[in-house]
This record gives structure tokens, sequence and C-alpha cells, in this order.
């Protein structure tokens, strides 16, 4: 990595040089802009807006407009003059504790590292932060902006977060937001169905669970036309609208349990299956009757009738009971439902126990 600032971390008596690095990088993927035509770049000039003449970097200098169309030219040597003390420190003047900054004040992030002679009091720093659980706040300027800041313990190293002042934060007083006890207020059991989605969806934050997928997207999309390939246009999902709150909850609230115990019900529903059959296997062994459910069809979508075996005195091998052994099986028409074969009362059928 390439540092970005030198200087020292100033805390009472004691002196500490160090580099900065940023912490973080920027992914996004940059578009040029082109010209249609023949996809040349296009060049972006700086022109003189009361001569219409192209300006050289030379000839530029900075200014601060104090009324319409009136400037005040401030030239680098004044901006040295006035560039406060901080300029080459890190000036830590309190240390509290991380719970009482809220995170809106953090802006970016940035890494410290130790000169081969500040090695023992960086580290007598970060043991000192680390056992008090403390943070610094401090001074520190970058690229002639005086910041506010603070240092922590991140890693095997020290952060320097640095922070918008006080007067640079919006205040909520600017927004139109809902009366809480007005008519727009939830009603408690909103509120318990709240509470129950959050529960369902809590868990421990992961950062690498969670992507950039629009850059993915745009990646992909770059592949496939520097390939030649045709775009795979992707039909985005209308987003659904909201038309009662409390059955937007509650599907909510169905989908997270769902989803977090998918796993868990999938498996108990695959041991009560296999159960089920393990014991209808069991049944049919044992020679249980089937139930009406499970009885033959006829051709009109009507359970068949169930025929009881005719029993004969005629023991095997003898001439009549080879006579029945030899004689085809014809199967009679079924009898109407609900009627016997002769056509007289009305046959009730019992299914079996």
């Amino acid at each position: 990595m390439r540092s970005i600032w030198k200087g020292a971390v100033s805390f009472g008596m004691v002196t500490i040089p160090v580099k900065l690095y940023g912490a973080v990088e920027d992914r996004d993927i940059r578009l040029h802009l082109l010209h249609a035509t023949d996809l040349a770049p296009i060049q972006e000039k700086r022109f003189c807006t009361a001569e219409d003449v192209e300006v050289p970097w030379a000839d530029v200098v900075r200014g601060y407009e104090v009324a319409k169309g009136e400037y005040v030219a401030i030239t680098p040597a004044e901006l040295e003059e006035v560039a406060p003390e901080s300029a080459h420190t890190i000036e830590i003047g309190d240390f509290v504790e991380l719970e009482e900054i809220d995170p809106v004040y953090f802006e970016k992030s940035y890494f410290l590292e130790p000169e081969d002679v500040g090695a023992k009091p960086f580290l007598l720093l970060k043991q000192a932060l680390d056992e008090t659980g403390r943070i610094a706040v401090a001074r520190v300027t970058i690229r002639t902006k005086e910041r506010l800041a603070t240092v922590r313990v991140y890693d095997a190293t020290l952060v320097l977060e640095t922070m918008y002042w006080p007067d640079e934060i919006r205040p909520t007083s600017q927004l139109d937001l809902p009366d809480e006890g007005g008519r727009t207020a939830p009603s408690s059991h909103e509120l318990q169905m709240a509470r129950s989605l959050v529960e369902n969806l809590s868990t421990r934050f992961d950062p690498a669970s969670y992507q950039d997928r629009y850059r993915l997207a745009l990646q992909e999309l770059i592949e496939r036309k520097t390939k030649g390939e045709a775009r795979n246009a992707r039909r985005r999902k209308p987003a659904p609208r909201v038309t009662d709150l409390m059955a937007a909850l509650q599907a909510s609230v169905e989908q997270a349990r769902a989803a977090r115990d998918g796993g868990s019900t999938a498996a108990t529903d695959g041991r009560r299956a296999h159960g089920r059959g393990a014991a209808g296997r069991g049944a049919a062994g044992r020679g249980a009757a089937p139930s009406r459910a499970d009885a033959p069809v006829d051709g009109r979508g009507d359970a068949a009738p169930r025929r009881t075996p005719r029993t004969s005195s005629a023991e095997p091998g003898t001439p009549a009971a080879a006579g029945r052994e030899a004689r085809p099986a014809t199967r009679r028409r079924d009898a109407p439902r609900g009627r016997s074969e002769r056509g007289k009362e009305p046959v009730r059928r019992t299914s079996a126990a």
C-alpha cells in the first residue's frame, strides 16, 4: 500500500511517528464518456467563460464566491499561512467510550503504521486503549482540511476514523416526520408482529455474506459485451404494494420462520413419513383389511365392492376342487351403486374397522 500522509500521533508528552494508509478502496466500476458515433473518449477542457479560450493549469487559481459573479482569489501561499498546527500531527485530546459517539459522525477510515523509532510507543498506546476499552478523540489535517477524528484498536493496529464536525450534521427537525402519538401510531398488535419479525431475522453480522449485486451484474455485462455476446435482458420484479400493514407483517414473519426453520422442518417431515410407511407395511403384513380409500376402483370411479372368498369343504386335489380350479374365473357386471344385484333392497356397505 501507498501512504497518503506522514506525521506523528501526539498524546501528552508522547510522540509517535506514523504513516497513514487508506483502510478502504473504492471498487465502483467507472464508465467513461464516449462519442456515440466512433466511441472516442470525450476530453474535458478548461475554458474561460469571459474570453472563451482554453486555460492551462498554470493560470488557474482558487477563489471563493462572495456574491453572485464576485470572487475572492486565494493563493497557495495564503492557504499555507492559515493551515492549522495539526497539519502534520494527530493531536489526541480526550479519551471516551465508543458507544458515546453516534455512527452518523464517522466519515472515512485510515490505518496507522508506526515508523521504526515509534514502534514501542505505538504498542503502548494500542495496549492502553485495548485494556481500558476507550477510544481517542483527536484533530488531524488531511489534504488541507482539518478534521475531527477518533483513534481506536482494530485487529493488530490502530485505525483513524475521520468525523464530521457537529455543524455538518443536519438536524432531523428539517424532516416531515409522522407524530408517534397521532393516528399513524402503530397498534400494540402490530408492534408485537414487528418485534417478532426482528427476532426471526436477528443474527450475527457476517460481512462476507453481503455483495455488491449491481457491480457484479455490471461486470458480467461488460464481459459479455467484450466477447460479443448479446445482452441477456432481465426483467425487474415489480415492487410489492403494501395494502395491509398487518398482512404484510404476518407474511414477513412466516417467511422468516420458514427460511430459518426450513431445514429442521424438512428433516422432521421426512422422519414422520418414514414412520408412517413402516407402520403401513407392518399392518399389511399382519393382514389388516384395506380401508375404503385403498379399495380397488371400478370403471365409474367408485370403489368396487369387496367379495369374500367362498370356502368349500372339498379338499385340495379332489374332483370337485379340481373342477372349480379348472373353471375359468368370470366377473359379473357390478350392480348399480347402492342396490343389490337382484334390484331389491339397498345393501348397506360397512367398511372394515
